[in-house]
């Protein structure tokens, strides 16, 4: 900032500033952040500091607390107001332009004023902090109890924008300002610590220290959130809880931190601030509630601090004759510290500043301790080596050599596993068996417990597979295996769900062992598997594990009751071994040598055993380091270990078993069956590339690598990372504006080939022919043009145009044709096709560096010329392969336009396209483009044009919810539930256009617009808002004056009567109706006055008129659903839906009018059959798609043009004739449709790792193959998220180049079915195809609010494209919620199983009204019957939102077996470091949140698990999640239970289906009119 600009700031500053006599109040930001109240003047002083500077201590009046809610906070710092939210750490994620530095923090502070100046104690936020000393040192905060401490950091306003670039902009940076007089915590009902620092100007919320600075400051944050967790716990936890209980369950809340190696640390750290949480926790008692809990009254925080100082964590020190030093963290009454003795409370005294400086330096060094043992227990975790066992040392340990025999036919692994998700599932495997690829029984061993590439061992496994309920596990202190007291709660073989499989070679294992239960783990490579109890005939093979189990637990304990480890070396814990009695749980034999041999020899498990006890000294004993140099001795092989997950890229499942017994040939692997050109195009990628050569995808990959645990992740809390701009930046649309080329060294005379043929619009004339160096040059031809760039390769320009200035320099108009390795096609693209862009510029022909060939490609469209085209590009390719071998240069042919910021391919039109009019289509594009961005007042100022739209007054608009400032009245939502916070547009009627009068001509900051405010039911309450109608506003008389940017776009409100007649099962219509006046102030809500008049105004008829600020935003106001419905067949697309399901999509496109789905190929009988059901009209093929393509090739004569296998040929030949009569044709098609099978994208690096799992992503090659052949005139793939990314994003490239390649324009991207009117987070990827001489469909907008950010897809280098805008800033409407989807339903118990009901109500909000329809019975309310214990559990999470497995007691219960077991799933807290704390876990849906991303088979210890209904005790039903999916309630599903919730998981949600379908029905229909003119 110059000094002018800061000496002007000051002076305004200073003439504004408030009179700080003045009454302060509490007030609200824009952004809905709670400001801290001033501070009134201090009466008194503390006394002088050694410094010389005086501390105001805060006043404690009775008026003062009278006169405000005192809030929750830290004791030492009463007069701060807490703030009810958190603020992330993602905004500092984004790179700035350089920042304002100012030399006084009462300027910094007056330059962030904000959107509102402060008429009260200043608040601001701080990032990119670091305090600091006089000397400029950085010291931790604490360090202001014995000196005085400053900041220099960066200064933001307190409300934060949400433009992320805005918000960084409007930072100021200050050095050296304060001092520091205070701190404060707060956060403690929101569950996450907010840090404020005060000094005398203001109040700093704390957002990110410095990255220096961070590990100063992590110490401090440590210990709020310590108290925040104790906070948390106490106010849930009974009267009568103990200590250990409290502990424990911090330990499971704070696990999973950087800090901490494990539970035991983390306990040791709570224990360690026992008197500082103390302190903390005791001030809040002030600010409660009469009717809120006196912390005080729990002896559990009291034994706490009892226990902190019992343990030396805080000494006592004599308290020194006088103090003058302020104390932070002790209570603080009247101004001076006040020393409190009772019976139940240890004596507070003052300590002088060396014995306070010894303490914090104490404190601060016990967490840099705990930091490096958590850093040198990762490393012991990760040794470098991994000692093998020798297996002929451990063979008499084990019986003798026997073969596994099953008389029960088994599943292949690949088969049966549904990776869902994005990382490995888990399920239990019960009567198992391990053996070796000769059948031989085998111990699990021999197999290494870590990741190593150099196994030379194969291990399988067989059993029967089921769902993981966590209750799998081994009583050490059980007599034998055969009395596991967890292994199972029934009958193992009897189990009903369960499956017998085979799997495939197993990677690695695992032992996690908590109290006296143990449990072992084995991965393959589709999933992991807790193993319950073994099979009778491996029982004897298993013992040996278990019995090394029970020996290092008893190591163990022997060393924990050591007072010192150390002491006990490799021999003595031997021979104190020896001396075990028989009957003892670790007896191996009373002879050393014996006991020695027994331990080295199985040495692997203990060490694993250690590795994963908490406590570091005994990890780090005598005893482990002699057990590493005995097995070294011995001559184990060393492998080395490797930290990255090894995965062997098996073919097919080796397991001796899958050549054992027949298997049904439906479910046999087969091979895609694909046309040639498929065949080729894969096929020559895949033998020049393997996928670790696609750095191209690098950065999609990392993109998606952050969001691929959101995939299930973002069901419980929404995760996503910010990119960085200066990192990816979004697609641009082209300009012309002009490159710096690099002259041609050669300069020659340019000639014009003939004379000129006509003039630009500016009068200079125009050529069509020029000579260069020898080389002509036509318009309609293409050249090089060298960039002065870098060292990037020369650009090839279209010649658009030719013509000379006046002063008589040769010129040409050029479109940019790029590269197809520098598109989103990266490495898959063909290296001749380049493909024309919009952006063009003027260059000079001696910018040119040569000519080059470019030809226009343009073939014949169809089935009937695939043929004829297929020889053309064969010999095109041979052609061009012959000038390569001879060195000649290339020929370059293109077809396509790219557009990047619309992610498009379009085709080329040769009436736009090398004409040398002087007009170019692209110059057009971009100059409509800019004359949106134009704005304008007219004369009269009663309208405006603001981003293409044109407002008047009497308009009414969407305004960004962000402008109004509304305090939620009633009780705060469930964090993790994603419609916390959200709303949507604030709907209103513009009456007014306000302009600065001194300006002629307005610009967009300086007007601003009066409108009246309507308000929505869910402005009012969580209830109206489930009652009403989503469509519905009231009128109020509220008037406020906003600022043009804030409007968001148009819309109409009407009166109820004259709403359109829509049975569409979701909204796209941006018409809302008006019947009730509502006042703010009051609350109250009554029916329109008559003399009140809501004055229509309508979106607009053309579209350009209809169109909004912000991506995809268009009104579109299609209102004929029933005309839709009712249109003839003839009229909609003939489709074929291959991987049709139960018919989601096909019901979808058919609401919405464009579609008939006369053909469909389902590969599940119980899914085909759903679709028959609802789906009658339809022809559905129960088999594989390979075989169908097969057979209709060869009921055309093409069998040449096939490439199937053997079986593929062989079932199609015994196809029935009637099914071979039905099969559809080319030529009788035109629309294709399907998802082919996710599961293989959905899982992580499981390309070519196994037979099924290769078919599954092979199934992409058969459903190209069908429109390679069929040629429709529309093509619609569907999958995953992931799709894009998986395999590096080259599956989803080769996709794009084949439909390039027959000749489609193409479009993609990834849509949030939430967004679109359920209440469902499910992203989804989409690619659209249209033949040549059609239109590409648009994306349709997102008409709901839900909180997701920009999905995005990587182009090429640092940029992406994303499909639609986020809607987590506003949207049309309000998210749908559980409550609006499944609040009508009756209830229901564990299992219900009665598939036919009656509703017992009628339905209450919109969407319940819309989902049921005409129904009269309620089909599939059933529900999955859950066992004996987790139901118990079930009952036992509390029914708030939110509530899951963290939440259950630490209990056990006792069985109807008589069996007693843990409640919380024992493996669950000793695992949740590795696995996000299992979150969502056993858990509850939130009323007022969103279903999580539906599943095909609902539990509780899925990756998926919160499925627990919010109210009952049960998992959420069929008809419940089918609704969650947009399925109407008289849609139908096939089969058993598990069946239906395969069926429903899925399916796409018919809504996001129908959204598709109206934009393709759109581009059908104009393209269709336009044919018509």
């Amino acid at each position: 900032m110059g000094s002018a600009a800061a000496a002007e700031a000051a002076a305004l500053m200073e003439a504004a500033a408030p009179n700080n006599e003045t009454k302060q109040t509490s007030s609200s930001s824009p952004s809905g952040m709670t400001k801290k109240k001033g501070k009134q003047a201090s009466q008194k002083e503390a006394p002088t500091s050694r410094k010389g500077k005086k501390r105001n201590l805060p006043q404690s009046s009775e008026e003062h607390s009278q006169s405000r809610k005192m809030p929750k906070r830290a004791a030492a710092c009463k007069d701060f107001k807490e703030r009810s939210v958190h603020i992330s750490e993602k905004s500092d994620l984004i790179a700035s332009k350089e920042e304002q530095i100012v030399p006084e923090e009462s300027l910094a502070v007056f330059l962030t004023c904000g959107k509102d100046p402060d008429n009260e104690r200043p608040n601001r936020r701080l990032t990119q902090f670091i305090l600091h000393n006089e000397d400029g040192t950085a010291q931790p905060l604490g360090m202001m109890e014995v000196g005085d401490l400053f900041i220099t950091g960066t200064i933001l306003p307190l409300d934060e924008s949400s433009d992320k670039n805005k918000d960084k902009d409007r930072g100021v940076k200050c050095e050296g300002f304060g001092r520091i007089e205070t701190w404060d915590i707060s956060g403690y009902d929101e569950g996450s610590p907010i840090i404020w620092l005060s000094t005398d100007v203001a109040d700093y919320c704390c957002v990110k220290p410095a990255s220096g600075y961070k590990k100063h400051y992590d110490h401090f944050y440590e210990k709020a959130r310590a108290c925040i967790e104790v906070y948390q716990k106490l106010s849930k936890c009974n009267s009568d809880c103990s200590l250990n209980e409290l502990l424990a369950g911090i330990a499971r809340s704070m696990s999973g931190s950087k800090f901490y190696s494990g539970s035991a640390s983390i306990k040791e750290f709570v224990l360690s601030q026992g008197v500082f949480i103390y302190d903390q926790l005791v001030g809040l008692d002030e600010s409660l509630k009469k009717n809120d809990r006196i912390l005080t009254q729990l002896p559990v925080l009291a034994a706490l601090r009892d226990e902190c100082i019992m343990h030396g964590y805080y000494e006592q020190l004599k308290p020194a004759a006088s103090s003058a030093t302020l104390k932070i963290s002790s209570d603080i009454r009247d101004g001076r510290n006040e020393v409190k003795t009772t019976s139940s409370s240890i004596v507070e005294a003052d300590e002088d500043e060396d014995a306070k400086l010894a303490r914090l330096l104490q404190d601060e060094e016990y967490f840099k301790s705990m930091k490096q043992r958590k850093s040198q227990g990762a490393a012991s975790t990760s040794s470098k080596f991994y000692i093998k066992i020798n297996e002929d040392e451990i063979a008499n340990d084990y019986p003798l050599p026997a073969y596994y025999k099953n008389s029960i036919e088994e599943t292949d692994e690949f088969i049966v596993v549904d990776s869902e998700v994005d990382d490995l599932p888990t399920h239990m495997l019960h009567n198992w068996c391990l053996y070796n690829s000769d059948s031989r029984l085998i111990s699990l061993e021999l197999l290494p417990m870590k990741l190593c590439p150099d196994i030379d061992v194969s291990i399988f496994g067989s059993g029967v597979m089921s769902e993981d309920d966590g209750s799998c596990g081994f009583d050490l202190d059980a007599d034998s295996i055969q009395s596991s007291s967890s292994g199972s709660i029934a009958p193992v073989a009897k189990d009903a769900d369960g499956m017998p499989v085979y799997l495939s070679a197993i990677k690695e294992w695992v032992i996690e062992w908590g109290a006296s239960m143990i449990s072992v783990s084995i991965r393959t490579e589709l999933a992991w598997y807790r193993l319950g109890k073994p099979s009778k005939q491996y029982t004897l093979w298993y013992e040996p594990i278990v019995k090394t189990a029970r020996v290092g637990r008893s190591i163990i304990t022997m060393l924990k009751a050591e007072s010192r480890v150390a002491r006990l070396s490799f021999a003595d814990v031997i021979k104190r071994l020896s001396e075990f009695p028989k009957n003892h749980g670790g007896y191996v034999s009373s002879d050393p040598a014996s006991v020695e041999r027994y331990v080295v020899v199985h040495g692997p498990i203990i060490l694993q055993l250690f590795t994963e006890f908490p406590d570091a000294k005994i990890k780090r004993c005598p005893f482990v380091d002699g057990l590493r140099d005995k097995m070294e001795k011995r001559h184990h092989t060393k492998w080395e270990v490797k930290s990255k997950k090894i995965l062997q890229k098996s073919e097919s499942n080796l397991n001796p078993r899958a050549s054992m017994g027949p298997v049904d040939s439906k479910r046999k692997a087969m091979q895609a069956t694909t046309t040639k050109l498929i065949n080729r195009i894969w096929g020559d990628y895949y033998s020049n590339y393997s996928p670790e050569d696609s750095s191209p995808g690098a950065t999609c990959e990392k993109i998606e690598e952050d969001e691929a645990e959101e995939e299930v992740q973002e069901d419980i809390e929404e995760y996503d990372v910010e990119e960085n701009p200066s990192v990816m930046e979004q697609a641009q649309r082209p300009s012309g504006c002009s490159r710096k080329t690099k002259p041609c060294s050669i300069s020659r005379e340019i000639l014009w080939g003939e004379g000129p043929v006509g003039k630009t619009c500016s009068g200079e004339a125009l050529y069509k022919h020029a000579v260069l160096r020898g080389d002509e040059i036509s318009v309609g031809g293409a050249v090089l043009v060298e960039i002065d760039e870098s060292d990037k390769p020369p650009v090839i320009y279209f010649v658009e145009y030719m013509y000379e200035t006046s002063d008589g320099e040769k010129m040409f108009h050029g479109r940019m044709m790029q590269r197809g390795s520098d598109t989103v096609l990266g490495n898959t693209a063909n290296e001749r096709e380049v493909f024309l862009t919009n952006e063009c510029m003027n260059l000079a022909f001696e910018d040119v560096k040569q000519t080059v060939v470019v030809g226009i490609q343009s073939m014949p469209w169809g089935y009937q010329y695939r043929k004829e085209n297929a020889d053309a590009n064969r010999i095109d390719r041979a052609r061009a392969e012959e000038r390569k071998k001879k060195g000649l240069p290339t020929e370059y042919y293109c077809k396509s336009l790219y557009c990047p910021e619309k992610g498009a391919f379009y085709s080329l039109s040769r009436h736009s396209t090398g004409l040398g009019s002087g007009f170019c289509h692209s110059c057009k594009v971009n100059e409509d483009e800019k004359v949106k961005e134009v704005f304008k007042v007219n004369s009269s100022k009663t309208g405006f044009v603001y981003s293409g739209a044109e407002y008047s007054v009497h308009d009414y608009v969407y305004v960004s919810p962000h402008h109004f400032s509304v305090e939620r009245s009633e009780t705060e939502l469930f964090k993790a539930g994603r419609n916390l916070g959200l709303k949507a547009f604030v709907v209103c009627q513009v009456l007014e256009i306000i302009t600065a009068k001194q300006s002629r001509q307005p610009d967009m900051k300086s007007t601003q617009a009066k409108v009246r405010r309507f308000f929505r039911p869910e402005d009012i309450s969580v209830e109206k808002a489930y009652c009403s109608d989503v469509r519905e506003v009231y009128y109020s008389e509220e008037l406020c004056i906003i600022p043009v940017d804030s409007i968001e776009g148009k819309c109409e409100v009407r009166k109820r009567s004259d709403l359109p007649e829509c049975n569409a099962p979701a909204l796209f219509q941006h018409i809302f109706f008006c019947e009730r006046l509502y006042d703010p102030s009051n609350g109250s809500l009554k029916q329109l006055p008559a003399h009140i008049k809501v004055r229509h105004s309508t979106v607009g008829g053309d579209a350009e008129s209809r169109k909004r600020k912000g991506k995809c935003k268009e009104g579109e106001d299609v209102l004929e659903v029933e005309k839709q419905r009712d249109d003839s067949d003839h009229k909609r697309l003939a489709t074929l839906d291959i991987f049709a399901g139960c018919g989601g999509l096909s019901e979808g496109l058919h609401q919405a009018g464009v579609s008939v789905t006369k053909w469909a190929i389902e590969y599940e009988e119980p899914a085909g059959q759903a679709f028959q059901l609802n789906h009658p009209e339809s022809l559905v093929f129960i088999n594989n798609c390979n075989v169908i393509l097969r057979a209709v090739m060869e009921k055309c004569g093409d069998v040449d043009d096939c490439i199937s296998t053997a079986d593929a040929n062989d079932l199609a030949a015994s196809l029935e004739e009637k099914v071979k009569n039905d099969l559809p044709l080319p030529g009788q098609v035109d629309f294709i449709n399907g998802g082919p099978p996710c599961q293989g994208f959905s899982g992580m690096n499981r390309f070519n790792t196994g037979t099924w799992s290769k078919v599954q992503c092979e199934m992409i090659l058969a459903f190209l193959s069908f429109a390679d052949y069929f040629r429709p005139k529309y093509f619609l793939l569907e999958n995953v998220r992931n799709f894009v990314s998986y395999n590096k994003g080259q599956t989803f490239r080769l996709t794009l180049a084949s439909l390039l390649d027959m000749g489609y324009q193409v479009r993609f991207g990834i849509l949030e079915a939430g967004a679109y009117g359920v209440s469902q987070s499910r992203k989804r990827a989409f690619i659209w195809a249209a033949a040549p001489d059609e239109i590409l469909p648009e994306w349709p907008e997102p008409m709901h609010v839900f909180g997701v950010p920009e999905l995005k897809i990587n182009l090429s280098g640092n940029s992406y494209y994303a499909a639609v805008r986020s809607t987590a800033a506003g949207a049309p409407f309000r998210p749908i919620t559980v409550r609006d989807t499944i609040g009508d339903l009756p209830a229901v118990g564990n299992g219900a199983s009665k598939v036919n009901l009656e509703y017992e109500s009628d339905p209450v909000s919109w969407y319940q009204k819309k989902i049921r329809g005409n129904m009269a019975v309620l089909t599939d309310h059933i529900s999955k019957e859950m066992n004996e214990l987790n139901l118990i559990r079930c009952k036992k999470i509390p029914k708030r939102p939110g509530a899951d497995w963290q939440d259950l007691p630490e209990e056990k219960v006792k069985l109807s077996t008589g069996q007693v077991v843990d409640l919380i799933p024992w493996c669950l807290p000793n695992t949740a470091k590795r696995h996000n704390q299992w979150k969502g876990l056993f858990g509850r849906l939130d009323w007022e949140g969103n279903f999580p991303t539906s599943i095909t088979d609902p539990q509780p210890m899925g990756k998926v698990g919160m499925c627990f209904h919010p109210d009952q005790d049960r998992i959420l039903s069929v008809r419940e999640c089918a609704r969650s999916q947009g399925f109407p309630d008289s849609y139908q599903f096939y089969g058993n239970i598990l069946h239906k919730h395969r069926q429903i998981g899925n399916a796409v949600p018919p809504t996001l289906a129908y959204a598709l379908g109206r934009k393709l029905k759109e581009a059908v229909d104009s393209n269709r009119a336009s044919s018509q003119e």
